[in-house]
């Protein structure tokens, strides 16, 4: 049984981490966040030490250590722009940090963790749970074998609805959660990178407060994306079933089915991280490049237009 902290324990994903320590049969023994509507720890490990100020969590951690009680991992749901200083947190307590993407909001933030993880001897794990998702290994599987010689021509289109909240908290300030490229799209385009190889162009042709759209050529595929927030650029369809989330992949005109099976991954996720096989600096590495060059690109009209720009 290894033992693990958390930080960040009344956050969204938050839950998927405490299940997941459950599920592999360890014990978390102290968790932080500043807001303390965590009643959700109850659930999972009552008995786990709580602290709404990082100082006292620090020294808490700290004084365990003296007492021979080690901290294994340290698992880390915080804001953006919060991971490198959690991460950094973690190594320096003797633990290995598993961090919620994107692991960080810049690629020399990843250069820098790589020299700390080397001086530490422990690890930096990241959550890419679409790598574990069946559709998704079926697909690279089938574009492993097909080597064909034409790029796929790929849609990706996700709009996940948001309320007057987002703009409030820390996801709607570029600063601290990287933006709407980053903070829904970029599962999406380490996805799309495991898949298809590096990339090679990265245009911008929309890029707002609650959406963007752009295109992205890999070695094996040409990708027209379209990213929202906004209610009002759900398909007519989806809106007359009052959904409020539309996700579609279009892979040389077909459909990839890959709307469940979500609900496992952080425990999967876990169970690799646990024997030494989670995912770590290197491939965290190039879906932040991407998001980063996506933030920081003018926008410009060159390259294929996504449909819902038209």
């Amino acid at each position: 049984m290894k033992n693990f902290a958390l930080i960040g324990a009344a956050g969204y994903i938050a839950p998927r981490h405490l299940k997941a320590i459950k599920d592999t049969n360890n014990n978390l023994i102290a968790a932080l966040d500043k807001f303390d509507s965590v009643g959700i720890l109850d659930s999972y490990f009552p008995n786990a030490d709580f602290f709404v100020e990082f100082e006292r969590f620090d020294r808490h951690i700290e004084k365990l250590k003296r007492k021979n009680v080690l901290l294994d991992y340290v698992s880390i749901c915080t804001p953006n722009y919060l991971h490198d200083s959690h991460i950094r947190m973690a190594l320096r307590s003797g633990a290995h940090a598993i961090c919620e993407k994107p692991l960080v909001l810049n690629p020399w933030n990843v250069d820098a963790l790589a020299e700390i993880e080397k001086e530490s001897g422990n690890q930096i794990y990241t959550i890419l749970q679409l790598r574990l998702h069946e559709s998704i290994i079926a697909l690279k599987k089938k574009v492993d074998s097909e080597q064909q010689q034409e790029k796929y021509d790929i849609d990706l289109t996700y709009i996940t609805s948001r309320g007057n909240w987002y703009d409030i908290s820390w996801k709607g300030d570029e600063s601290k959660s990287g933006g709407i490229a980053t903070n829904i799209g970029v599962h999406f385009y380490d996805m799309l990178s495991w898949i298809f190889g590096e990339v090679q162009e990265n245009v911008v042709h929309l890029r707002e407060k609650n959406k963007a759209a752009g295109y992205l050529e890999f070695n094996n595929a040409r990708v027209r994306w379209f990213l929202s927030i906004d209610e009002n650029d759900l398909p007519a369809s989806v809106k007359e079933k009052q959904q409020r989330t539309f996700r579609s992949i279009e892979i040389n005109g077909e459909e990839l089915e890959f709307s469940h099976g979500f609900t496992e991954l952080h425990t999967e996720s876990y169970k690799g991280i646990l024997k030494g096989e989670g995912f770590g600096l290197v491939e965290a590495k190039q879906s932040i490049e991407i998001v980063h060059d996506i933030r920081n690109s003018t926008i410009s009209k060159h390259g294929e237009q996504h449909p819902f720009l038209k």
